[in-house]
């Protein structure tokens, strides 16, 4: 029985990166060998065990044969006489098939590390045309090794799957499980890039896929179109390193532009609420997260009035904090004011420039906590009334409070952010 370090642990210590997990290949030995030096098996698809001291994963030496479509079509033998280079041909990328022995020779049967050298995100071979979750790890890489490239043969073998139909077949579920991933990678919108320029977005999120040709507002942002845009967004949640339910929210905040009709472009009116829709059709169909879906949902309807907000009447101010449940769900409100910032800062040259809406908006929400609304209550007589006026009061709270805002102290959102952003 021999062991080996395998996949992405040799690939991150190569490239002098911190190792989160590492995985081991076992070649020459049974489940029952396993068993019995004490391993517990946990693989229900095929033969994984762990560690007795360390719980970490031993896997045992496998191929596979494509028997379906999708990512669970596999039948998988595991056999004392798997070599460990049949087990390395089965990997995605020549950069995970590399194994490190006991003695820390490098066993590398696919070229990985000239690839590590040379920056180059290569398949291993044709059985990588087999697994359509290799299209979204592909791109998953690209977003994370920023400074590699997809071999140009492997992205035609990504399109061929693509136009082979391989992808319908991915259940939700881990379609969302890569994206997620993807989106908290150091730079997300490569993601994206690579699963356009395969024809993969198009299949996996039309909404998406079809911002990109769409123009933005020609005063303010004219020389990049909205898929571009939301790209810089997304780009810019990671730069800030805004938790994932902000990321996604960054992603689809402007999914209505890419239905505004022809007639009313450049100007996107009413974009926020089309958009809406089109985020909760997506979080459906992939099955997001509730923290993602509800977020994605309140970014999508109130940034525009979140960018407007030094421009705001006190009492529309006051129906925003109550309609994104601030003052109960104050955490989830500093999501929707940070990918605000993202979508402000998503311009060229305005990474620098001060976003003050936030100000005004924790603000105002300082000002809703210091109306007492026990208090209210007990006093009105009239039960159904009590609701109307503690919104009065919150209202002159903050007509109150703010009375005295300036450009200097709140700013204006931007001179195109004030018509929705």
């Amino acid at each position: 029985m021999r062991i080996f370090t395998v996949g992405g642990a040799i690939r991150d210590e190569l490239l002098g990166l911190p190792v989160q997990d590492r995985d081991y290949v076992v070649v020459g030995a049974s489940p029952e060998e396993m068993r019995a030096l004490g391993f517990k098996p946990v693989g229900k698809d095929f033969p994984v065990f762990l560690h007795p001291t360390s719980h970490e994963e031993y896997a045992l030496a496998r191929t596979e044969r494509k028997t379906g479509h999708g990512y669970k079509g596999f039948a998988f033998h595991a056999a004392p006489e798997v070599s460990l280079e049949e087990d390395l041909a089965r990997r995605d990328l020549t950069i995970n098939a590399i194994a490190r022995a006991a003695d820390g020779s490098l066993i590398d049967p696919y070229r990985g590390v000239d690839d590590l050298a040379a920056r180059v995100l290569r398949h291993v071979g044709p059985a990588f045309g087999e697994d359509p979750v290799r299209v979204l790890r592909v791109a998953r890489f690209a977003a994370r090794l920023v400074d590699f490239s997809v071999a140009p043969e492997t992205l035609a073998l990504m399109q061929a799957m693509v136009d082979g139909g391989e992808l319908d077949h991915l259940v939700a579920e881990r379609v969302w499980q890569e994206l997620a991933k993807g989106l908290m990678e150091v730079r997300p919108s490569r993601m994206f890039a690579i699963l356009r320029a395969c024809g993969a977005l198009a299949r996996l999120l039309p909404e998406l896929d079809r911002l990109f040709g769409v123009p933005q507002r020609a005063d303010y942002h004219p020389e990049v179109d909205t898929g571009v845009h939301v790209m810089m967004v997304v780009d810019q949640s990671a730069l800030r390193g805004c938790a994932l339910p902000v990321r996604f929210a960054a992603l689809l905040h402007d999914l209505g532009k890419g239905t505004t009709p022809a007639t009313d472009l450049p100007r996107h009116p009413g974009h926020e609420a089309r958009s809406v829709d089109l985020v909760g059709e997506v979080c459906a169909r992939f099955k997001v997260p509730v923290d993602c879906r509800d977020l994605a949902l309140l970014v999508a309807r109130y940034h525009g009035d979140i960018h407007r907000g030094p421009e705001l009447a006190a009492a529309t101010i006051v129906r925003l904090l109550e309609a994104t449940d601030a003052l109960r769900r104050p955490a989830r409100f500093e999501q929707l004011l940070a990918a605000c910032a993202c979508d402000f800062h998503g311009r060229r040259g305005w990474q620098d420039v001060p976003y003050r809406p936030p100000a005004l908006f924790r603000q105002a929400l300082a000002l809703l906590r210091g109306v007492d609304a026990a208090a209210i209550a007990r006093a009105c007589d009239d039960r159904a009334g009590i609701a109307a006026r503690v919104h009065a009061a919150r209202v002159a709270a903050v007509r109150i409070g703010l009375s005295n805002r300036s450009d200097e102290a709140f700013g204006r959102a931007g001179p195109a952010l004030n018509e929705g952003g």
